[in-house]
């Protein structure tokens, strides 16, 4: 009884939340178009072909997609791990100003970051009258229950075995603006529920602990946990699965509800660890498994463009792409050596790193009739701005106490920008309020020493890879990316009023708890 009133009330305040929104929108656009985002796992900014013109692994859609709309090139995920960066581009608020906020779930963790009471990006697009549906890897927490209706909130595989799979899951995309929902909690192919969420609930559970015998032995294959799996769920099939998902939906909307526009999310595993590609991939590139793993990625964006081109709505539909991190620490490794592909291509540190290899993500927007096709811009931009831009293109006002850290970036793709549209930026490494950096112009601070993430002194890896820091002495790191992008040279000491100056307004940020104001 109390998991179901629990349930009725998370439920009752979203749609309380969405409805007041809706008569808080100033304005709806004229011509509301649809919006597909398309969040990659682990991407390097190095691992897209129109990026990195070195890469050994052909994407042609991505690339396609590229000369059809616009590609940033100083884009950024909210933090350098998956969790955070879900928070805010679900939210357009950095995570580490929420408890747990550098958090990464596994298991049955949570439970939500996201609150009842918190304005997100589907509740705001269902409140400007737009169809919500989240297909995928979820990560943000959820709540499971036990058989006597207590919360579980952990990790690991005796957390697993005791979920009541009769009842529903609290605090997922259901619960958080989304109508419909299938996926995962967490890491698809990583965790230790192997089990896909419908809706609210799991329909087929668990039934055995996973045998990784019959899975492929590679360098990239070595991170499943050992969990409980679905009889119906396929760690080779899983993108494959959301895509079908994904493409289900397009057409059901189409053909039910052809006059009112759409928001799809689609979040792939791929091309997370393990590097498990579809068998329809498999030794598809001259690049390995993983090679393998990001042309299925790209198969996977190509469908769903061919879809929408198939049901006549690609001209009223905006489409976005990106990637929660940089690459994972083994895929770079591996890929560098043998098969001389830099996934982190031209930055230095990876996936958990505060360096720029950490969070600088590839970022495409086509958005046919208003963008203009085969543009770049250099704007300094984030995954938490595609809230305000989104509420910019669909005419709504967001409210003060939502998207703090949330900027419209509509005049960069309309190609009106003359002026840098964000101030700064903030970045977030792996564990919180702990390691975070601001990024003002061509001068980077990180309020911290080494990564903020990965340890390099005796990681078998990354070590190779380890760079003397210049100013050893210094509490932390500033570069002149403009000068050395490889950030190599640590000018603390040489630019202290410049440090001063971003210490200071990294203060002022976390204090106010916000990057930006919308009172009038």
């Amino acid at each position: 009884m109390l998991a179901k009133q629990r349930t009725f009330i998370m439920r009752l305040l979203t749609s309380i939340a969405a409805a007041c929104f809706a008569l808080s929108s100033s304005s709806w656009a004229a011509d509301r178009p649809n919006i597909v985002f398309i969040l990659a796992d682990d991407l390097g900014y190095g691992d897209v072909g129109c990026y990195n013109p070195e890469s050994r692994i052909p994407t042609p859609n991505l690339d396609r997609l590229a000369t059809q709309g616009m590609r940033f090139t100083d884009a950024h995920s909210p933090c350098t791990v998956c969790t955070p960066t879900r928070y805010s581009l679900m939210t357009g608020q950095m995570a580490f100003r929420v408890p747990r906020g550098g958090t990464v779930f596994t298991g049955a963790g949570g439970p939500s970051l996201i609150t009842p009471d918190r304005l997100t990006l589907p509740k705001m697009l269902r409140g400007a009258g737009y169809t919500t549906a989240c297909f995928g890897k979820w990560h943000v927490g959820m709540t499971f229950y036990d058989t006597e209706g207590e919360p579980i909130h952990q990790g690991g595989l005796e957390a697993v075995k005791r979920i009541d799979y009769t009842r529903p899951i609290v605090g997922g995309p259901i619960d958080c603006g989304f109508e419909q929902f299938f996926g995962t909690a967490c890491c698809p192919t990583t965790d230790w529920l192997y089990a896909f969420i419908d809706g609210n609930k799991i329909p087929v559970p668990p039934a055995k602990q996973l045998d990784r015998g019959p899975l492929p032995k590679h360098p990239y294959a070595n991170d499943n946990r050992p969990g409980m799996v679905a009889p119906d769920f396929d760690l080779e099939e899983v993108d494959m699965t959301f895509l079908e998902k994904s493409q289900e939906f397009l057409k059901s909307h189409v053909k039910n509800s052809p006059d009112k526009p759409f928001f799809l999310f689609h979040s792939t595993q791929a091309v997370h660890l393990p590097s498990l590609a579809g068998r329809q991939f498999k030794r598809k590139t001259q690049s390995g498994p993983h090679g393998d793993f990001i042309f299925e990625l790209d198969y996977v964006v190509g469908e769903l463009l061919k879809t929408l081109d198939q049901l006549g709505i690609a001209d009223n539909t905006i489409v976005m792409f990106s990637s929660d991190n940089g690459p994972e620490v083994p895929t770079v490794y591996y890929m560098r050596t043998d098969h001389e592909h830099d996934g982190a291509r031209p930055w230095r540190g990876v996936k958990r790193d505060n360096w720029e290899g950490g969070h600088r993500v590839p970022f495409i927007v086509r958005w046919p009739g208003r963008v203009k096709p085969g543009s770049t811009s250099d704007q300094i931009t984030s995954l938490t701005d595609v809230m305000a831009t989104t509420a910019s293109i669909v005419g709504a006002a967001l409210p003060d106490n939502a998207a703090e850290d949330s900027y419209d970036m509509l005049p960069a793709l309309l190609g009106q920008d003359e002026e840098s549209i964000r101030p700064y930026v903030l970045q977030q490494g792996f564990g919180g309020a702990r390691y975070l950096a601001i990024r003002r112009g061509k001068w980077k601070y990180l309020a911290h020493k080494g990564s903020g993430g990965n340890r390099y002194d005796n990681h078998r890896s990354l070590k190779t890879y380890r760079l003397t820091d210049t100013a050893p002495d210094a509490p932390g790191q500033l570069y002149d990316l403009n000068a050395d992008p490889g950030e190599t040279k640590n000018l603390y000491f040489d630019h202290t009023a410049i440090v001063e100056q971003l210490n200071s307004l990294l203060a002022e940020s976390i204090a106010s708890g916000r990057s930006v104001s919308r009172r009038e």
